[in-house]
Order: structure tokens, then C-alpha cells, then sequence
């Protein structure tokens, strides 16, 4: 595990903290179609921290060809219809290949760690075409505030924020229960808050700048390669 990163539940556990199985359970909400109207149609598209697929799988079906990154394998193995998959840190990532469309979802641009974050910017600057872009999913303002709280699913699985407690510098340490009625899943992380100045700092020193914000929460960015 990674410092500050827990999981509990039946299955395999990733290093942060993510079960398997429960990804392999959770269902889509908004993100393919904020992604299918940012993008050209049947675009290529390099996903990084893929998961189980539940993006993917939409996205393979409205005719994108997804090539899904995870650092996990067990994760990957669930996977159906993308191009290919690749196992390996995002940070890390050297593909000989660059793609109209890159994505950072899952609020990936919110780890900890700060190396980590800009060598997954980097590997989004790498792998995008020139005329391509990059969209990056953020916190919503509401994130680390007005705790607990819940939301329950109409397939009836119960996802709870219990507890979001500032543990210096900017982080939070972030404590979530998936309740299922046979099976219940907790998971423990990491998370940096970032300002408006701060985020747009960190693409800019990356080689990107935000193109346009496409939800009304600003919760999903598009950005572009600088010149």
C-alpha cells in the first residue's frame, strides 16, 4: 500500500486502496458523455487510470478507440473492446504513440504527491497530438465539506463520504464506504487541494493550458498543448 492509502473489502486490493471487484461493480455516471461532446467522434483516445473499465466500456461503445492505462493488472483484466491495455504507473508511461485525446479522470490531478502529479501532466503532454487535447477531471468546491454525506444508486449500492480530515499542507486524508447488500467496501486515501492559480500553474509547467471548462460545477477541464 501507499502511504496514507487503505482498502478493505472482498478481493484484491490495489496499492491506493481501490478493490478490484467493487470497480468492477460501480456504474458509469456523466463522464462519457462530458467526454464524447469534447472530443471529435471515433477520436483515439489514451485513458489513463482506467480502472476496471467503467469509462472505457461506454467509450468503446460510442466508437472511440480507447487504449486504457491502469498500474494494476487484476484491474485491466476486466477490461472488453479497447485497442489494447497497458499496465504501468501513469507517471511513468512511454508510449511510442501520441493520441487526439488523452484523459485524467477519477481526480487523479488531486494526489499527494506532487512529483506524482506532474509526471502524470507530463505524460499527458507527451502522449497528445499537437492538435489533440488533454481533459483532466478536478474536486468539486464541496468535496472536503459538508461530511458525512451519501449518495445512494438506483441499482441500490450506497457510496458514503464519511470523513475528510486535513492532515497538513494543503491534504486530506479521505475515508469512503461502498455499501452493497453483499458486500461492503471501505477505502482510505490521499487528496491535495488545489486553487484555480495552483492547477493552472502546474499545466502551464507541464507544456498545457485550459482550452475551455466543460461542466457548469468545473469539475471537468479541456486543455491544449502550448506552443
Amino acid at each position: 500500500m501507499r502511504e496514507g492509502h487503505r482498502g478493505t473489502g472482498p478481493g484484491i486490493i490495489t496499492p491506493d486502496g481501490c478493490a478490484v471487484e467493487l470497480y468492477g461493480r460501480l456504474r458509469v455516471g456523466p463522464e462519457p458523455d462530458i467526454i464524447a461532446a469534447a472530443v471529435p467522434a471515433g477520436a483515439t483516445i489514451l485513458e489513463l487510470g482506467s480502472g476496471a473499465g467503467r469509462v472505457t466500456h461506454p467509450l468503446v461503445e460510442r466508437g472511440f478507440a480507447v487504449t486504457a492505462v491502469d498500474e494494476s493488472p487484476e484491474m485491466l483484466e476486466r477490461i472488453r473492446g479497447a485497442r489494447s491495455t497497458v499496465a504501468a504507473p501513469i507517471e511513468r508511461l512511454a508510449l511510442e504513440e501520441k493520441f487526439d485525446v488523452v484523459t485524467l479522470a477519477s481526480f487523479l490531478i488531486h494526489t499527494s504527491d506532487p512529483e506524482v502529479r506532474q509526471g502524470m501532466l507530463r505524460t499527458c503532454r507527451s502522449h497528445v497530438k499537437k492538435d489533440g487535447c488533454v481533459l483532466i477531471q478536478r474536486e468539486p468546491a464541496d468535496r472536503h465539506t459538508g461530511l458525512p454525506s451519501e449518495r445512494v444508486d438506483p441499482s441500490g449500492y450506497t457510496v458514503r463520504i464519511v470523513s475528510s480530515d486535513p492532515v497538513g499542507d494543503g491534504v486530506f486524508s479521505v475515508y469512503v464506504e461502498y455499501l452493497f447488500p453483499d458486500a461492503v467496501w471501505t477505502q482510505t486515501f490521499l487528496s491535495r487541494s488545489l486553487s484555480e492559480e495552483a492547477f493552472a500553474r502546474h499545466l502551464g509547467e507541464a507544456g498545457l493550458s485550459v482550452d475551455t471548462v466543460l461542466t457548469d460545477d468545473g469539475t471537468w477541464v479541456r486543455a491544449r498543448p502550448m506552443a
